[in-house]
């Protein structure tokens, strides 16, 4: 777009045989190009203007900053003992931080152990489970379920002729523990009591793994369960006790032993003292193996000596010949 400054007009002195600038003619004519010089001040007033902005805008970050570095400069200096306990804190909380991850790592490490523990009595526990039934299915007429997913470990019944299995049912928990606690016992009655079976058999590796108390009460009733504390080395002797039992108890009903407080009570001193018998037999082969194995090497001897004493004889005898023939 040209600007009117720069259009060409007819010059008013020669008609038009020459040609002037307006701005030329303008100013041979003393007048002034008003809008020129309204553009000029224009540029020139916006020039100062954002010369001024830029000015103030400086300045005003300066005071910004000087203000901003003197506020500072005051809250630190008011703030300069709460700004250190902040310091300490944050360093206290650092090391409580590490100290508690070391903890963390402590409890990974042991939890990791008693996992181990746990998976080793897992499988010791399985192990005892699978030996034990293992060990009943050799028994004649008697039947065992198979493992159960819960509330117990197997079910044992003896047979009927056509081999079906018939009551009383008997729950069966197997234990491989340094010692039986009560809460062993308090749940096989619980598992009893959701399955309803009225007899219920705690079966412990050996002898060593029970209390006085389960030693001394090998039969006993609780919350409404019959309950039998054996071993793996006693419970197929202890079935054959209560055999005759279980007989009377299918024919009569199972409140025969609720009923009959001298059979439960015989039955409750029986079990303990045919252990204390069954010790003492044991002492007892103990001992005969003892004196028999004293016997035989008694018996060896007195052959040696005889022996000896029939070769010293047949030399002495030897020895009076050669004299003899001498003489």
């Amino acid at each position: 777009m040209r600007s009117p400054s720069s259009e060409t007009i007819e010059c008013p002195l020669c008609s038009g045989a020459g040609e002037l600038t307006r701005a030329e003619v303008l100013d041979r004519l003393g007048v002034k190009d008003f809008a020129r010089v309204a553009q000029l001040s224009a540029e020139e007033a916006f020039r100062l203007l954002q010369q001024k902005h830029s000015n103030d805008h400086q300045s005003a970050w300066a005071r910004f900053e000087a203000e901003l570095t003197k506020r500072t400069a005051e809250l630190r200096d008011r703030f300069k003992d709460e700004l250190h306990l902040a310091v300490s804190e944050r360093e206290n909380l650092s090391r409580r931080v590490e100290d508690c991850l070391r903890e963390l790592a402590q409890v990974r490490e042991r939890n990791l152990e008693l996992e181990g523990e746990m998976s080793k009595a897992a499988r010791i526990g399985k192990r005892e489970e699978v030996t034990f039934e293992r060990e009943v299915r050799t028994w004649a007429g008697v039947w065992i379920s198979d493992k159960l997913p819960r509330n117990g470990d197997f079910i044992l019944a003896y047979r009927a002729p056509n081999g079906e299995p018939v009551d009383p049912r008997i729950l069966i928990d197997n234990k491989d523990k340094s010692t039986i606690a009560e809460s062993d016992i308090d749940k096989l009655v619980r598992d009893a009591r959701e399955r309803w079976i009225s007899v219920a058999a705690l079966v412990a590796h050996d002898e060593s793994q029970l209390r006085q108390v389960d030693r001394e009460s090998r039969w006993s009733r609780k919350d409404g369960v019959w309950l039998l504390r054996t071993t793996r080395q006693w419970i197929a002797r202890d079935f054959d006790l209560l055999k005759p039992i279980f007989e009377r108890v299918r024919d009569q009903g199972f409140d025969l032993l609720e009923k009959n407080a001298v059979l439960a009570n015989e039955l409750r001193r029986t079990l303990p003292e045919i252990d204390r018998i069954e010790k003492e037999l044991s002492k007892a082969a103990k001992a005969i193996q003892s004196v028999s194995a004293m016997v035989v090497r008694y018996r060896e001897r007195l052959r040696d000596l005889c022996d000896s004493t029939a070769n010293t004889k047949i030399a002495s005898a030897s020895h009076r010949d050669l004299d003899t023939v001498s003489a």
